[in-house]
């Protein structure tokens, strides 16, 4: 291991690493079910709801297990939110457009994802995308991981932890329960009975989660994360049981523990349609491929820098060592994803709650990646974990990457401005590469009419100028 990963050159340990990974996999661990459900219109149990259940462990435990090896980095990968949801829209488009069947759209769409691959492959090997790092002024860089921080407090109080009542109508934590509903209008707006207590056991399993965390890391205990978490989970599941009624563990009893491979080779493995895909016209089809390029990239480049540069792991000009490696690492994720039927694999900004128990090489991650291939059998153990125990998570990890603004330099309206745009814009948008390239633009316009030019490189107005293309031309 020592000589494998470094961990002593890394001032870590295998414990300490291993404790890392498995924080990391369950703040991630959603992505298992929620994918496939997002994929694949919600049609559980389809054989092609299966194949995208399998496709995502495995396309996120061979990414992730890359990044362990080639890299020697804490960062997990796995299909990327909002480019899943992406992916589902331009599959329904396909329906829409062509008028085939789902499964034929699907296939269609899956080779969007093999070309993306390919291209990054090769931008990766030949330090392409590296050099477009770079290219990214410090300003922008610094902002990056405090901007990111807004995101993941944004996901923990909002989109992570909704509740649904029995007319299907959804609930969120920020917006209804601290929101401008009182209690007694939100109880009585949230149909059925146990809608409003699940409500209340959310917000009181997210805090507990959370304080403990902060109370376990102040008494300088490594493991807070993981602990904090497991610590939500017992309070929600003791909460389901006592005041819901529930038997928590009510789905394992009936829970297969099989891996249905026949579907995943009848759907989704190398399944690659692309007479259906030319069909919807060569400019839409390089449009796709453009637009998916783009957000990937700028996605998996912010949350590698954010990550990084909170962890430590970068140098004194803001560049992290085995960035190149990195990348490659990242580009297979997506390749192996096409190869077995899921979205674009990205590195994952939940890679943070490892790096803040202590990770700090790639056994981290290759303990996250066995986790994720162990998942093909042991998928309904991780779906108990409770959305709001990993809420917390990734509340308390949002708060420690605002700690970033301390190095921003606020006296210099070109680093200030951009870094106020995407500390709004991340939470907002919910990506991380548009929020990137609004603060691109931002810093270019302010140098460039305030006569400082020279200070802008010709990568960085390149970059702008394919941004403002994608924003307005091609949206």
């Amino acid at each position: 291991m020592e000589k494998l990963f470094k961990l002593k050159e890394n001032g870590t340990t295998v414990k300490t690493e291993i404790l890392a990974g498995l924080t990391t996999f369950m703040t991630m661990a959603y992505i298992i079910a929620l994918n496939p459900n997002l994929l694949t219109n919600w049609d559980t149990g389809s054989a092609l709801w299966n194949g995208v259940f399998l496709a995502t462990c495995i396309a996120s435990g061979i990414g992730t297990i890359c990044m362990a090896f080639l890299a020697n980095k804490p960062f997990a990968m796995a299909p990327g939110m909002g480019l899943n949801s992406f992916f589902a829209v331009v599959v329904a488009n396909i329906v829409t457009l062509l008028g085939c069947e789902y499964l034929q759209a699907f296939q269609a769409a899956l080779c969007i994802i093999l070309i993306e691959g390919v291209v990054f492959l090769v931008l990766s090997i030949f330090k392409i995308r590296e050099k477009i790092v770079q290219a990214i002024p410090v300003g922008v860089r610094t902002a990056i991981a405090p901007a990111i921080g807004l995101m993941l407090l944004n996901i923990g109080f909002g989109s992570n932890v909704g509740v649904y009542d029995d007319a299907g109508n959804c609930y969120y934590v920020f917006s209804n329960f601290f929101g401008s509903l009182t209690p007694s209008v939100l109880r009585d707006s949230m149909v059925g009975d146990t809608a409003y207590p699940t409500m209340v056991l959310t917000v009181v399993t997210m805090f507990i989660g959370l304080f403990a965390m902060i109370i376990l890391e102040h008494y300088g205990i490594k493991a807070n994360v993981l602990l904090g978490m497991l610590i939500g989970s017992v309070v929600y599941w003791a909460g389901e049981a006592i005041f819901l009624g529930t038997n928590p563990f009510a789905s394992l009893s009936t829970a297969s523990f099989l891996p249905a491979f026949g579907d995943m080779a009848e759907t989704t493995l190398f399944k690659f349609d692309f007479a259906t895909f030319f069909n919807i016209g060569w400019f839409t089809a390089i449009t796709l491929i453009i637009t998916f390029c783009m957000i990937d990239m700028f996605d998996t480049i912010g949350t590698l820098v954010g990550t990084a540069s909170r962890a430590g792991m970068v140098d004194e000009n803001g560049n992290m060592p085995q960035m190149k490696e990195a990348l490659v690492a990242d580009s297979v994720g997506t390749l192996v994803g096409s190869v077995t039927g899921t979205s674009t694999v990205t590195t994952f900004v939940e890679s943070a709650s490892g790096v803040e128990a202590g990770g700090r090489t790639g056994l981290t991650a290759l303990t996250a990646g066995i986790l994720f291939l162990a998942c093909i059998f042991l998928a309904p153990i991780a779906a108990i974990i409770p959305a709001a125990a990993t809420s917390s998570a990734l509340i308390y990890v949002g708060i420690l990457m605002l700690s970033g603004l301390k190095n921003l330099d606020f006296s210099d309206f070109s680093q200030l401005a951009p870094a106020a745009i995407m500390l709004i814009g991340m939470p907002i948008t919910g990506s991380i590469g548009h929020s990137i390239g609004l603060g691109l633009i931002t810093y270019t316009v302010i140098k460039l009419c305030t006569g400082k030019f020279k200070e802008v490189s010709w990568l960085t107005i390149v970059i702008s100028v394919i941004f403002l293309i994608k924003f307005f031309v091609v949206a």
